[in-house]
């Protein structure tokens, strides 16, 4: 019998501090982009603004919170 892949003996590898915080870095740009992006939408209705507002995401999002507060 042969092996087709790598044998790994010991526990799988862990992911570093970096790269977990990387991961979430990039899960929290996404999520604010995709807020920005609906509450651009539901707002303006324009395909032009939700682009804008999900370029700059977290920026539109923090704006629309202290300006509708």
């Amino acid at each position: 019998m042969t092996q087709s892949g790598p044998i790994f003996d010991g526990p799988p590898p862990r992911a570093t501090v970096r790269e977990r915080s990387a991961s979430v870095a990039k899960a929290g740009v996404s999520f604010g982009s995709a807020l920005a992006i609906a509450i651009s939408w539901s707002e303006h209705h324009s395909i032009l603004w939700a682009i804008v507002h999900g370029f700059f995401s977290w920026l539109y999002v923090l704006y629309y919170a202290i300006t509708r507060a």
